[in-house]
């Protein structure tokens, strides 16, 4: 069994993105008899904020197997979120971890491969430094193309910073042992900036199966939040921040209010919300309700008890990132409405697969039309829903993804050892 590290800023028990699939990874890991640590942050994502029962300073905690060492970070204000804030609280941790990783630098604790995850780009340093001392193998992890998303979301406007980010991203692409992302398109970018095929792994997020399935649509979360069973309901569960670009579902709510028996619910937490909440009250919309993010236990009759499941995100985001929230949708049997230019990934694998709806991104016109269209055309509704269920158990099984990903991690490890013992001999050969 091996000894692994990962490395990130966010991690259990943070429910949604990053945090929760770097969690997840890490206790299955040591549930298949493996040694795994965490260096990570307090919790405090998607609310900005930490969350309840932890505090914002070094400690340590077990759970599941996994011993997490926590490092304190700068958490901005939820309101004042913007590109000069996140650079200050990633660079805070990067500040803070420095300290969890000088034993490890001095080899007082020793580990057979790192996994870190981005964003922030800042974790590939540290990985970089170990394996430059003592040849420890590095795992870059992309959730999503984090400099590439700021900067086509007009998120960084300084063109000398961006050069600069764009320079430290190649170089520790260049210096990782692998570079793992999670779809097709995000992989190919990675080999256009220069990574070979070869290094490149993809590492798609996953669902667990049995604890998101299909369910009856009139359950306890329909009963709790008084919707009735003759209310169609529209839902978009995650996170609320710019490269969504939830305005457009807002629209969609204004331009369908004279149909009464629809109900638009917004799940979660993020930088936008605030802004969206208070829009839809100056707007006067009476069909939209917003709800923070349920508990873990929640999701699967949260996912049930909606009609139809809206995954939007800006044009400029394409291909840079993979919507999670996607995998449990599909796992819950339920039908997406999903905003994606034609020619990206994400278009194709809805498509391909006859999973759901497309529409342009940024078109509240065409959002319009589909919702619609999936509302009253209930037999191509549950079609798409038969399909997504299978789509799931045959594409996003998580034991199938992450035993994958277990076997090229025991490789990496191997060709480390044997690239280590072969220089040894040419050393003593020499001698």
């Amino acid at each position: 069994m091996a000894k692994i590290l990962i490395y990130g800023i966010n991690f259990f028990p943070e429910p949604t993105g990053t945090g929760k699939y770097s969690g997840e990874l890490a206790a299955w890991l040591a549930g298949r008899g493996h040694v795994v640590d965490v260096i990570t942050a307090p919790p405090h994502y998607p609310e900005w904020k930490i969350h309840k029962g932890y505090s914002n300073r070094f400690s340590h905690q077990l759970s599941e197997g996994v011993c997490i060492f926590r490092c304190p970070l700068i958490v901005p204000d939820p309101k004042r979120i913007g590109s000069k804030s996140r650079i200050l609280l990633e660079t805070s941790f990067a500040v803070t971890s420095f300290f969890r990783w000088i034993p490890i630098w001095c080899r007082a604790k020793r580990y057979e491969v790192v996994i870190a995850v981005c964003p922030p780009l800042q974790v590939g340093v540290f990985p970089w430094l170990l394996g430059k001392l003592w040849g420890t193998p590095w795992v870059f992890h992309f959730q999503d193309l984090q400099v590439d998303a700021a900067l086509q979301l007009g998120m960084l406007s300084d063109s000398w910073f961006i050069r600069m980010l764009f320079r430290v991203e190649a170089a520790l692409l260049n210096r990782a042992d692998r570079v793992s992302t999670i779809s097709l398109a995000m992989s190919n970018r990675i080999h256009g900036k220069g990574v070979p095929k070869e290094r490149i792994w993809h590492f798609p997020n996953w669902s667990n199966l049995g604890q998101v399935r299909p369910g009856p649509r009139m359950n306890s979360f329909r009963t709790t939040f008084g919707y009735q069973e003759d209310k169609v309901l529209v839902l978009y569960a995650g996170s609320m921040g710019e490269k969504q670009g939830l305005d457009l579902m807002l629209e969609a709510a204004k331009r369908l209010a004279h149909r009464t028996d629809l109900r638009f619910l917004l799940v979660g937490e993020g930088a936008a919300k605030a802004k969206l909440q208070t829009k839809a009250a100056s707007e006067g919309h009476k069909n939209i309700d917003f709800l923070p993010i349920q508990p873990p236990e929640l999701l699967s009759e949260m996912l049930a008890a909606a009609d139809i499941h809206l995954v939007i995100q800006k044009r400029a985001a394409a291909d840079l990132v993979m919507p999670s929230k996607l995998v449990n949708i599909l796992a819950a049997g339920k039908a997406p409405i999903v905003t994606a230019e034609m020619g990206t990934e994400l278009f194709r694998v809805i498509n391909d697969h006859n999973l759901g709806m497309t529409v342009p991104p940024e078109q509240p016109q065409d959002l319009e039309n589909a919702i619609i269209r999936m509302v009253d055309d209930r037999e191509t509704r549950k079609f798409f829903e038969r399909n997504a269920r299978e789509y799931a158990e045959n594409q996003l099984n998580r034991n199938f993804i992450l035993e994958s990903f277990e076997a090229k991690l025991l490789g990496l490890i191997n060709s480390s050892l044997l690239d280590h013992d072969s220089k040894l001999e040419n050393e003593n050969s020499h001698v």
